[in-house]
This record gives structure tokens, sequence and C-alpha cells, in this order.
């Protein structure tokens, strides 16, 4: 072979293994590949925010580090730590271990990461579960939690002996949700996912990057599973038959796309809210006029947060710096009448009056979270 077709060979090697190459970056989403990557620029003046003695009622902080605990002082910040059981995955698969991280975070930052406690739902058809649930949970709120998380794989994941799936409107919740109600604990319930969850990839949606990353919570490529519809029926059962239960609907309520449904709960619901955490992109996505106006008649009922976290594994130095990237361009879109620029689309942001933004930001958490600034 000549040194023309060597070099030809060469060539023809390397065009389609670049093709391959760019090709995969695709798939592993351009957003979340980007964002791993990029460093942040530094957040805006976030004074604003930190007057009203903000709460973020929506992160995961497992990692006691003092550059967190420095992070929330500067900031005037407290935050609700939410642990999540995750039977999949690098998370904890045991109530345990994020409890007792939470536990911890909860002393080290002198109560500003107050506790909110989950339990094991995936031994729910054995013996004793429910009571062995109880206890667990009244152990923590002995130790200092305030609140309980319940997760999407009840609905989407676990399943019965007889194959049907585990709803959170089951009887075997029944004693565990009246257990929450009556030591005053609020319930945080993350239950569906966005719609984009059960449509085709969509480059343009926010969450297109996490399903690249996580495909067994695509429900698009799992027809299998149940519908959204199905889930939030249930969720809405759940509402009805537990009236002295105080439920925080985590992610917009997984009714991200249109705040005209957020409202039909609210007004059919009145122990139930929503918090705001990693969905304000899709209420930027609304018309401006009309979000603005939903959070002024239903000024009591949305809670501020973020799903901000930090993981093991994570490098707070990289990671905490996100933390505040993203509290100053929520705090720009809710309380400026300017553009924001996000994920390379612009926004115009909503100028909420000030009595508006203190309730979003602190009056609503202290409401439905009694016990965040102090047990309850």
């Amino acid at each position: 072979m000549n040194a023309s077709h060597r070099k030809l060979t060469v060539i023809a090697w390397i065009v389609p293994s670049l093709t391959i190459i760019l090709w995969l970056a695709c798939l592993l989403g351009t957003d979340s590949w980007y964002e791993a990557r990029s460093v942040p620029s530094p957040a805006g003046d976030l004074s604003g925010f930190s007057a009203l003695a903000p709460l973020d009622v929506h992160a995961h902080a497992f990692i006691n580090d003092p550059a967190f605990a420095a992070l929330l002082k500067r900031l005037n910040l407290h935050i609700l730590n939410i642990c999540v059981v995750v039977e999949h995955g690098r998370e904890y698969d045991e109530a345990a271990q994020p409890n007792w991280a939470a536990r911890e975070i909860l002393h080290s930052t002198g109560g500003r990461a107050a506790w909110c406690s989950t339990f094991d739902p995936q031994d729910f058809e054995k013996p004793g579960f429910a009571e062995r649930s109880i206890q667990s949970l009244n152990e923590t709120f002995a130790e200092g939690a305030i609140a309980v998380k319940i997760w999407k794989a009840i609905g989407m994941d676990l399943k019965k002996r007889d194959g049907s799936y585990l709803m959170a409107d089951d009887p075997v919740f029944n004693s565990i949700y009246a257990d929450i109600a009556a030591h005053n604990r609020t319930l945080f319930a993350h239950l569906a996912e966005p719609t984009s969850c059960w449509q085709p990839p969509n480059p343009d949606s926010p969450d297109y990057g996490y399903y690249n990353q996580h495909p067994e919570w695509f429900m698009f490529l799992h027809p299998d599973h149940p519908s959204k519809e199905t889930i939030l029926a249930a969720r809405d059962r759940l509402l009805a038959n537990n009236p002295k239960l105080r439920v925080v609907g985590c992610h917009l309520g997984s009714m991200e796309v249109d705040v005209d449904e957020i409202a039909r709960h609210f007004d059919r619901y009145p122990n139930f809210a929503v918090d705001t955490a990693a969905r304000v992109q899709y209420l930027m996505m609304q018309p401006p006029e009309k979000v603005r106006a939903f959070l002024i008649k239903y000024q009591d009922r949305v809670l501020y947060g973020t799903d901000n976290g930090l993981e093991p594994g994570n490098d707070p130095t990289s990671t905490l710096p996100r933390w505040e990237e993203r509290y100053w361009r929520d705090w720009k879109y809710f309380s400026m009448n300017e553009w924001i620029e996000y994920h390379g689309k612009k926004y115009r942001g909503l100028a909420l009056p000030q009595p508006i933004l203190r309730k979003l930001y602190h009056d609503n958490a202290v409401r439905w979270v009694p016990g965040i600034l102090g047990r309850p």
C-alpha cells in the first residue's frame, strides 16, 4: 500500500469515528453535557434575596462540608434537606442512609438545613410494613425531622405481587399518612414526572438531558408502565382521603405545563400546595402575565424550591457556585422586569410585588412546613 492509499485509509477510519463520538455526545443530552463541563458565571446581587431570609424547601445536601454551612449563613438562607430512597442507581437505597446524613447536617449547619426524612417503601407487602415505617418515622421526628418525602417510585416503579403498580393512595399507606398528620408534619410528594417523560425525545425539552442519562425513568420507553394521569389521579385521592394532612406537591405537583391545572387543584384541595423545585423554566415558558396573575391569586400556596444537590461524589467547590447561580437566576425571574436567558432562550421576568415575594420565599414555607426555622 503506497502513502496516498494509507492516508485515505486513515481518513476513512477517522471520519466515521468522529461521527460516532458526536452522536454519543448528543445522546447524552446537550443540556446536561454542557452543564457538567461549564463553569457558572458569578451570581448577581442577591442582597434582595437574602433580605427575605429565604427558605429553599427542596434541596438534597448530603456532604457535611463547612463550605456548605458557610453558604447558607452568607445568603441568610435555610433549606429543607429532603431524603429520598432510590432503588436504582448510585443514590441511597435505604432510608437509614440519607436520614443519618441529613440529621448530621441539621446539626452541623446550626439548624439551617432542616430535615425531611423518609421511609423504605420496597417491602410494602411484607407483614408489619406500616408499623415499621411509622416507628422509623417517629424516631426521625424525635431527632428533629419536620417533614416526610414519598418519591416517584410509588406509581412508576414498585409493583405488587399481582403485577399491578403501587399507587400513593394504596391502603397500605393509610396509617402512615395518619401518623404524619398526627405529628403535625408535612408530606412532600414527588409523584409522576413532567409530561415530556411520556413523550418522544425532544431536545427542546428542559428534561431532555435527564432522561438521556436516566432511561429507566423515561416512560416513553416503558409504555407498559402507568400513565401520568393514572398516577396523579391516585395522588388526588390521597389528598381527598387525608384532609388533615398537609401535602406539598414537589416540582409544581407534576402539573408543570399549565398553571391553570395547578389552580384547579388548589381550589379543590385546601390541604395542597406545590414547590417550584426544578420547574421554574416551565413557568418561564408560559405567558408571564398568566403566571404572574396565578402567583398573586394563589400567593399562599406556592413555596420556593430548587432541587439543588450536594451529593456524595460532588465537589463542593464546583457545586456550590451552581447553587448560587440558580438562586440568582430564579430571583431575577421572580423579582425583576428583565429578560432572563436560560438554555439559549430568553424569558421575561415577573417583577412580583414585594409582599408576594416574601410569601414565595419565606412565609409560605413557615406556614406549610412548621418547624423549618426550629422544631414544631
